[in-house]
């Protein structure tokens, strides 16, 4: 059987494969979702066995440079261990990756197993056309070593289940419980004991985080049981230190003494009898609070070791969750399907429900973790999680004011219950902006307190911490220079990143203002609306880009006195004649992070209409734009692009809007395991392609979402909350075009429930509140507009729109 969705298809095969004849609804959209999507060449994507949201997310380890996931999809690299904890998508150091479970079939004796990391490895089956013999889908991962063991694995939300299925004549089944290897192999502090009799083992270390300074401590409790037969006690057990296994020993204080990080327990098992294939299923619970707790969670959750049931179970969540989005697939090629409903399940990964398990504080609320950061998720993952999972996206914000009540500020970006650096502004502001902006009048029956979710956003706003590269905002220099000026030097954070944080904190400052307005504080309001335009203080009109004739005036660093310092409109692009990088190093005191300040000239979301003003009016606006395409500044690798595509929605030639989000897609996004082109970034880039796939972009903190033509005849979105659904019909689809510039894909007028509506641009948020049907009269010509009146045009909050 073919185990792994390895295809590598051109850019034709993607949109012009034998056309999908699905049935509607689709009953099990699951079997559209492939997880090795972007499990190589830098996607970080996390393939194993979750639950949506689900703290427990077990896969493969291997041992690639990159596999900050834990698994890399290309061949040449060896399998390691299947651990219980990893994040997705993510940069930095790798994450999680911890406790590994791993079986031999063939050790001439106990004392010989070799029991370290790098000599227990090996390779997996191989493919005839080179690929791995892996399989995976939404809860389920398998694989075939080439040692002849075969390991499945699924999850509930805190425990795993693992499946390992030897060769046949194995007499000397043994499992292996690594304690301390995570990914990095970072532990200290490790505890380990095992019970001789029924072979459970508990234990847990401590672990450096992945992106910041800090620490955590994680608990596991590992117990086997036979498949088919029962397992009976070990016949051999122990403790082994890197290499070399201890027969009868139980704990591995007696083993320690603190200059060897890879520590474990080792069993022997009799095999099945009367020659059965030997089965050995394997339950591990996982825990931030102790191994007691963790061996609760592994009783409550899989009391009977059914591996199928659980599988089963896991599953069903899934195609439920992935059953509230429903396409029409008729004339629409079966990858395209799979590329959307596979980005959907990727947002659905992290952050992870971690409730119960915080050892920091006792709350009654829920506690979600591996925020890998807000700056990558907030621009998309949130508002496509609004459309149909409100009730997770209301427990996601409970617990971020929970957070911010015990800890001070919103967290920005946290793994593993550690803080961890932030990337650009307080990113936090616009996700509870975003929620409050479309439930406030849920609020309540969501258990989302409006005072506390207020109270949350002014400590971002007002007060410092004692260290913003953790959390919070550099909040004094803010309100008295209403920038950050880049000779601000305070003991409280890095003088770095001062022009994209300005950006990000008038955005989040935009957001506040949208949730005062709703709750009646019409001074706060007008307040936070006017910190909004700090946008335009960073804006020197005198900064040429060489180059290009007509681009004047650019986002740039700014001093105490006022004064402009000067920072290369290239800098961060493929351009840049120094090729410097724009990351955390505050050394490199150039003002922008992970962009250039081309791309940052861009990012006022919440005021186009002035920067359209500001770069000349509309056809130098047009201009700009063409150019940052055409001369390849716009970064799809990185979120600080992600709305450029969209922004000639505002020059009022959606058409173009459509071009470019089109070609977007066919350039570099596939089902292939390379089919991202950088980082997932937590399943930001994942919600990204869903929305292009969907004919929409979402402008967060506000009630309006930009508006193209899907990929489909039709699209419909499922709110369990609202009991409604919103169809969005394109009628006179003919299919989606290979190079994404042409076709019949351009939006001509549009209808809500039969009526014309105010703008072919946007849409209301209301639409979806009330369930409608929107129909697209689609066009083969590329020059439509939004309609008559600046009232078709998005709105800004220069025009009113916003007030």
């Amino acid at each position: 059987m073919r185990t792994i969705y390895y295809v590598l298809p051109v850019l034709n095969a993607l949109l012009t494969s034998t056309q999908a004849q699905s049935p509607t609804p689709i009953t099990d959209p699951a079997s559209f979702v492939l997880p090795f999507i972007g499990t190589t060449n830098g996607g970080h994507v996390f393939p194993g066995a979750t639950l949506p949201h689900g703290m427990v997310k077990v896969g493969m380890d291997t041992d690639s440079p990159g596999n900050q996931a834990g698994y890399d999809a290309n061949s040449t690299f060896n399998a390691t261990g299947f651990s219980q904890l990893h994040d997705t998508g993510t940069g930095g150091a790798i994450s999680l990756s911890n406790f590994k479970l791993w079986a031999f079939a063939n050790c001439t004796s106990f004392e010989d197993c070799p029991t370290s990391l790098e000599s227990r490895k090996t390779l997996r089956n191989i493919l005839p056309d080179g690929s791995p013999d892996d399989f995976a889908s939404p809860g389920y991962f398998s694989t075939n070593l080439s040692t002849g063991i075969r390991v499945e694995l699924t999850s509930t939300r805190r425990t795993a289940i693992h499946r390992y299925t030897f060769p046949a004549g194995t007499s000397q089944p043994r499992m292996v419980v690594d304690i301390t290897n995570d990914g990095p192999r970072t532990s200290t502090n490790p505890i380990m004991t095992l019970d001789p009799t029924t072979a459970r083992v508990m234990g847990g270390a401590q672990f450096a985080a992945s992106f910041g300074p800090g620490r955590y401590t994680a608990f596991t409790c590992v117990d086997f049981a036979g498949e088919g037969f029962e397992l009976e006690r070990p016949t051999e057990f122990g403790t082994w230190l890197g290499n070399f296994p201890v027969q009868g020993q139980t704990d591995i204080n007696q083993l320690y003494f603190g200059f060897i990080d890879e520590l474990g327990a080792l069993f022997t098992f009799p095999p099945a009898p009367d020659g059965t294939p030997t089965i050995i299923l394997a339950r591990a619970g996982v825990s931030f609070i102790s191994s007691e707790q963790a061996c609760a969670n592994a009783e409550e959750e899989i009391p009977d070791f059914d591996f199928d049931r659980v599988q089963t179970v896991n599953r069903a969540t899934w195609n439920e969750l992935l059953g509230r989005i429903q396409v029409d697939a008729t004339n629409v090629s079966t990858e395209t399907i799979q590329l959307f409903y596979s980005a959907i399940y990727r947002t659905h990964i992290s952050p992870a429900d971690y409730t119960g398990e915080n050892p920091k504080w006792n709350s009654t609320e829920p506690y979600y973790d591996s925020y890998y950061c807000n700056w990558d998720t907030y621009r998309t993952l949130y508002s496509f999680m609004a459309l149909h999972d409100p009730v997770t996206f209301s427990r996601i914000v409970r617990g971020m004011i929970d957070i911010q009540k015990h800890e001070g500020w919103l967290p920005e970006c946290r793994g593993a219950t550690a803080m961890q650096f932030i990337q650009g502004g307080s990113n936090g502001d616009p996700i509870l902006g975003e929620f409050f902006v479309k439930y406030s009048e849920q609020a309540v029956a969501l258990n989302v307190s409006s005072d506390d979710l207020y109270t949350a956003l002014l400590a971002d706003a007002e007060l410092q911490p004692p260290n913003w590269n953790l959390q919070g905002r550099q909040a004094d220099a803010w309100k008295q220079f209403n920038y950050i000026p880049q000779d601000m030097f305070d003991a409280g954070g890095a003088n770095t990143k001062q022009v994209s944080r300005t950006l990000e904190h008038a955005f989040g400052d935009f957001a506040i203002s949208q949730v005062a307005k709703i709750l009646g504080k019409t001074d706060d309001a007008a307040k936070y609306a006017q910190r909004a335009n700090n946008s335009f203080n960073v804006w020197n009109p005198d900064v040429s880009l060489p180059g290009a004739p007509g681009v004047t005036g650019m986002m740039q660093p700014r001093f105490k006195n006022g004064t402009f310092n000067f920072t290369d409109p290239r800098h961060c692009s493929i351009h840049d004649p120094e090729m410097a990088t724009c990351f955390l190093n505050a050394a490199n005191r150039d003002g922008f992070y992970e962009s250039s300040p081309t791309v940052y000239s861009q990012y006022v979301p919440h005021d186009t209409a002035q920067l359209i003003q500001m770069q000349g009016g509309t056809d130098s606006f047009v201009s700009r734009l063409d150019f940052i395409f055409n001369q390849s500044y716009f970064d799809v690798t990185d979120e600080p692009s992600m709305q450029i595509p969209y922004m000639y929605h505002y020059a009022n030639l959606p058409g173009k809007s459509t071009q470019r989000s089109r070609q977007v897609i066919a350039e570099s996004f596939n089902t292939s395991v390379n089919g991202l082109p950088g980082n997932d970034d937590s399943g930001a880039m994942a919600s990204y392609t869903a929305f292009y796939l969907a004919g929409m972009y979402p402008l967060p903190a506000t009630r309006q979402l930009l508006l193209s033509s899907p990929y489909f005849p039709s699209i419909s979105f499922f709110n369990p909350l609202f009991n409604s659904t919103t169809t969005i019909k394109a009628n006179g689809f003919e299919g989606n075009p290979t190079d994404g510039t042409g076709g019949k894909v351009f939006v001509k007028n549009v209808t809500v429930n039969g009526e014309p509506y105010k703008s072919n641009c946007f849409l209301e948020w209301d639409v979806f509140v009330n369930g409608s049907v929107v129909e697209l009269t689609l066009t083969a010509d590329p020059n439509v507009a939004c309609g008559s009146g600046d009232e078709a045009l998005p709105p800004s909050l220069s025009t009113g729109g916003y007030s």
